[in-house]
């Protein structure tokens, strides 16, 4: 698993890459910190390339989310996959978060 995080001026793209599972969520979790520091601005998570998501990658998310709602941000998940949206949808995180197409 990857994380790619691209800035342009106050909005950052972050680009995951792989399976957010268990393992690799160690690792993800101090690599999104710069997304945690800027939480007050706008955040896109691209999952375009995201293959798979475990419980400990959607508690990342959503420590991510808790962060952008007390700083004032906004958090924008694009591009996941039917697998993912399965995911999200059976563990109720969908109407959580505010993803797109």
């Amino acid at each position: 698993m990857t994380l790619e995080i691209k800035i342009e001026n106050d909005s950052y793209t972050a680009i995951l890459d792989g399976r957010l599972d268990t393992v690799a969520s160690a690792q993800f979790s101090k690599d999104m910190q710069p997304l945690l520091d800027n939480a007050d601005k706008e955040i896109k998570l691209d999952c375009s390339r995201l293959e798979y998501i475990s419980s400990t990658g959607l508690r990342l998310f959503l420590m991510l989310r808790k962060a952008v709602d007390q700083k004032g941000g906004s958090l924008i998940v694009y591009h996941i996959n039917d697998e993912l949206r399965k995911i999200f949808t059976i563990t109720g995180f969908f109407p959580l978060f505010d993803i797109r197409s």
